[in-house]
């Protein structure tokens, strides 16, 4: 799984159109949001959402960071809550675009923004809940103290597990004996939870928190939302979730290397997902599998080298030999600028579990034209090759490759399933750095 972070803006449009699927007629959700990036035309908004001249608005960035209220980043009163106009907003919205910020020592520039109406409530309205996958099930956080002040009131916070085998009525359950007693309608909450709980489970979010949650009667008002996919699910619950973007965190912007990858993946069956994390590092990862490539980068980060892991990625879901091709090669035009300042050889992981239907000798075949042609550039840099691989072809898979590196001048080691997804990296890392002493 490769959990991914979704604006807030979509993240109510996706609740907005499942809304009649788990909420039914029971409660009610006015979705009114609007999107603002720097392509934006600010004076064209009202043409296709005339409520922000008709109500009070409420206006904040959108970029994958919270406490935008104690930053003093969200805008919900000139002179008194609930007076901010149109007009306001893109005063406001033109003075922060492009603006440099600072969040826990890392700076980036406020470029989307979310446009919504004001709704005006008390604080003693400001209801929490939160949900997010754990190894013993999913759990479950309710609150009666929501709001800007959620975490200086966890000690007030419910949390409720979820067995992973409990069933519809045993999850339902829990939820119910679970809801704080402060909560004034405990039954509309309960149902709320419940419902909101299935569609967690069927829209495959790894987490997914409403904060400050305001009901009113049948109406629910989710004033600030964050949430994260499970982003290998596409193919199950892409329908459900409409036309999705998995923005880079704060402060960083994807490279052009990334960029590349990303349309590749956006136009493919398989996925093709790649983040730099440090280009003048020693290891490389070429991870098959999108579980496989956490344990891998973990491996390498328990063995003491995090901060020579380059990147972390992955290839899966059968992907084409052109498509592993020409992401090999974007892998390896990274690897080969420049020397490892230390002198000694870089280290490429060729890796992934057992796969189920990936064709490891296609998948290899694509690796191989990669490497056939950046072979002069790998050797000029230094670079020694491990490999792991089950599943279809695999035996066939593992010789081409091997046969293909040995004839390329490329020191490289086999491996099939009987050697375990760490073990490989161990004898990359620690078993190189006794040779290389």
């Amino acid at each position: 799984m490769a959990q991914r972070g979704i604006r807030e803006y979509d993240a109510k449009r996706i609740l907005a159109q499942n809304w009649k699927d788990y909420f039914g007629d029971e409660f009610e959700y006015d979705f009114k949001s609007v999107l603002i990036t720097p392509e934006t035309d600010l004076d064209k908004v009202p043409e296709e959402h005339p409520w922000v001249l008709e109500t009070p608005l409420v206006a904040k960035p959108d970029m994958l960071f919270g406490k935008r209220g104690k930053l003093g980043l969200v805008l919900y009163k000139v002179n008194k809550p609930g007076d901010v106009t149109w007009e306001d907003v893109k005063k406001w919205i033109k003075e922060k675009m492009g603006q440099e910020i600072e969040i826990k020592g890392v700076k980036g520039k406020l470029t989307h923004f979310i446009v919504e109406p004001f709704v005006p409530h008390e604080a003693k309205d400001e209801y929490y809940v939160a949900m997010t996958l754990s190894d013993q099930g999913d759990k479950i956080f309710m609150s009666a103290f929501g709001g800007i002040d959620v975490e200086e009131n966890w000690d007030k916070v419910k949390e409720v597990t979820i067995p992973i085998l409990a069933s519809d009525e045993e999850a339902a359950k829990l939820i119910e004996e679970n809801v704080p007693e402060e909560i004034e309608d405990k039954k509309a909450y309960a149902d709320f939870v419940k419902r909101l709980y299935k569609y967690f489970k069927d829209l495959h979010f790894a987490y997914l928190e409403i904060n400050p949650l305001v009901l009113k009667g049948k109406k629910v008002y989710p004033l600030d939302m964050v949430a994260r996919l499970d982003d290998t699910a596409q193919f199950v619950a892409g329908r459900k979730w409409g036309e999705i973007t998995f923005p880079a965190g704060f402060g960083r912007e994807l490279t052009p290397e990334e960029k590349y990858i990303k349309e590749m993946d956006e136009k493919s069956g398989a996925s093709l997902k790649l983040t730099i994390l440090n280009p003048e590092g020693r290891v490389w990862l070429l991870i098959a599998g999108g579980g496989a490539s956490v344990v891998y980068a973990d491996t390498v980060a328990d063995l003491g080298y995090v901060k020579e892991l380059a990147n972390y990625g992955e290839y899966s879901g059968n992907p084409s030999r052109t498509e592993t091709r020409e992401y090999v090669k974007t892998l390896f035009d990274l690897m080969t600028r420049e020397k490892h300042k230390s002198g000694k050889p870089k280290i490429l992981i060729i890796g992934g579990a057992i796969a189920n239907f990936t064709d490891v000798a296609k998948t290899f075949e694509g690796i191989i034209d990669a490497m056939k042609e950046y072979a002069d550039k790998l050797k000029d840099v230094g670079v020694k090759i491990y490999v792991r691989r089950g599943g279809p072809n695999y035996e066939v898979g593992l010789a081409k490759i091997k046969k293909a590196a040995e004839e390329l001048g490329l020191p490289i080691e086999v491996y099939g399933p009987e050697t375990h997804m760490t073990e490989i990296v161990k004898k990359a890392l620690v078993e190189d750095e006794k040779e290389n002493a």
